[in-house]
């Protein structure tokens, strides 16, 4: 990867010359620091600043690194999606993290791990959804500031049981990954294909620049590709996967993708004949969490206990975990005052009688 890809991904004619590519990526993410790090890397001059500024990403970066490595030993959860892809590119190049991404090997190490979290660093968010009824799979997303919150975004790791969510409704949740690293990337990036379109019916439109970026980082590595293709298949993103590699194409080499779009003709049909029979299903339910309260830490619980409307004296459903308390509610909706007085006199019955 060189900065003539950059110039061509971003839209930018290398005649306007770095500021300006630099000046476009500051609309597309956190790709400011993929190019600060790719100009550094050819010695293009630029001041202090900027200097400081790609020194705080990496340091970022590093960060996340250590704290997957860090909860990897002590829980068992192990990064998924942005921190494997970042591995596949030049040392001496950043790929922007937003986040982390965590997948647990169940419920006990998922909170484990967010105690763990939770003690170590100043956290001021911790967000829970449920996904499903029963069984559910949990995910938690806790933030905190940076050491200069006025210039740099807020850490976010992310936690879940289940490592694809699926879209909720014709595409299920798939808890585990079992596959070659280079692989597992390929099915994160055709996963994250699904999130956009979700229940909106809408055409897909160009992957983004940090997308293409990825997939460039992944041409030379050693695809089998019927076995690659079967395995896009298994998971039921061969639609995802071909449609990308399709849009992709034409901006940069496939190289051994190349075969394994080839490969992935046949799973197609079958893929979205088995999704149109699951259209006719209801959509997995999907519970967010709104806090209540931040609670000492449970260290004796293992898991979260869940609260039906019986046991909350008629109210929502309550969350209860090792970390906070949570009333329970519909994506789409948000409790009113009176949800939250007699969730608030729930949790008053259960610390009194429990």
């Amino acid at each position: 990867m060189n900065t003539a890809l950059l110039y061509h991904l971003l839209d930018v004619d290398p005649a306007d010359g770095p500021a300006e590519l630099l000046h476009r990526a500051r609309g597309s993410r956190h790709l400011p620091h993929l190019v600060l790090s790719a100009l550094a890397r050819e010695d293009v001059r630029m001041g202090e600043p900027a200097r400081a500024e790609l020194r705080r990403a990496r340091a970022r970066a590093d960060r996340y690194a250590g704290l997957a490595l860090g909860l990897a030993r002590s829980t068992g959860v192990r990064a998924i999606h942005g921190l494997p892809l970042a591995g596949y590119y030049p040392t001496d190049l950043l790929r922007p993290q937003a986040g982390l991404d965590l997948v647990a090997p169940g419920e006990a190490a998922l909170w484990q791990a967010v105690v763990r979290l939770v003690t170590d660093h100043p956290v001021e968010t911790i967000d829970v959804t449920l996904l499903g009824d029963r069984p559910h799979h949990t995910a938690v997303t806790v933030r905190w500031p940076a050491e200069d919150p006025l210039l740099d975004p807020w850490y976010r790791v992310r936690l879940a049981t289940a490592a694809l969510p699926g879209d909720c409704a014709t595409v299920p949740v798939r808890p585990y990954l079992v596959a070659d690293d280079h692989v597992e990337c390929l099915i994160a990036l055709a996963e994250a294909q699904l999130r956009p379109r979700a229940g909106a019916g809408a055409a897909a439109g160009p992957p983004d620049p940090l997308t293409l970026l990825d997939l460039s980082c992944l041409t030379d590595q050693p695809f089998e590709p019927a076995e690659t293709a079967a395995v896009l298949a298994a998971y039921r993103l061969a639609p995802e996967a071909a449609a990308l590699l399709d849009l992709a194409a034409p901006l940069l080499p496939l190289g051994t993708l190349a075969a394994v779009r080839t490969a992935l003709t046949p799973e197609l049909a079958p893929e979205r004949r088995r999704r149109a029979e699951a259209a006719a299903t209801p959509r997995l339910p999907v519970r967010h969490g709104t806090l209540l309260r931040r609670t000492v830490i449970r260290h004796t619980w293992d898991e979260a206990r869940l609260l039906g409307a019986d046991d909350s004296r008629g109210g929502g459903a309550l969350l209860l975990t090792p970390v906070a308390d949570y009333l329970l509610g519909a994506a789409d909706a948000s409790p009113t005052l009176a949800d939250r007085s007699t969730a608030l006199d729930a949790l008053h019955h259960w610390d009194t009688h429990c």
